[in-house]
């Protein structure tokens, strides 16, 4: 199913850079909305993946509930392909694959940075700048905190690991003095 996820996804980013009807963090906020109503609700959830109902009852409650959410036009005509090709249960795939393609085009790059405290304004550009230059893409950086690092941070970006934590130099040092 990722392949056809990772089709959609495409799709919907030429649909968004194509047009001008709305932004992709604007599209990408309203069907991430709409996913989280599918998941609190198992109802809606049901109705809208359920070969029982019919396509345009779908659309209709797509549309009622698009409407009171303000949706756009586009994430709203998203939302009616999916349901027109019975493809609603991967809308949470679809979303961050989406972002990834939404990134690519972009020349952006996500890193996950856990640090041993939490960094402070100075620590984040100067960390960011190294994984732009590493990288040669700008770079969206989240932050979490893991006390069990001791200190330093370890950065992930896509399948690379960049580990300068404290643990990870105190592993290796111990590795050598084994041998």
């Amino acid at each position: 199913m990722a392949a056809i996820a990772s089709r959609y996804a495409r799709a919907l980013a030429d649909a968004v850079t194509g047009g001008k009807m709305a932004g992709a963090d604007q599209v990408e906020d309203q069907l991430k909305g709409f996913l989280g109503l599918m998941q609190e609700s198992a109802d809606l959830r049901n109705v809208l993946t359920s070969p029982a109902v019919k396509p345009k009852q779908k659309k209709s409650l797509v549309e009622t509930l698009g409407g009171k959410l303000g949706f756009s036009l586009l994430a709203r005509n998203f939302l009616f392909v999916l349901v027109d090709h019975k493809r609603m249960a991967l809308l949470h795939e679809i979303l961050p694959l989406f972002r990834g393609e939404m990134d690519d085009r972009q020349g952006m790059v996500q890193a996950d940075v856990t640090s041993a405290a939490p960094l402070g304004t100075d620590d984040r550009v100067k960390l960011e700048a190294a994984v732009a230059q590493r990288t040669g893409k700008k770079v969206r950086a989240t932050y979490q905190v893991d006390p069990t690092l001791i200190g330093g941070a370890v950065t992930r970006v896509g399948s690379t690991i960049y580990d300068g934590s404290v643990r990870e130099q105190l592993q290796i040092l111990r590795a050598k003095l084994i041998q």
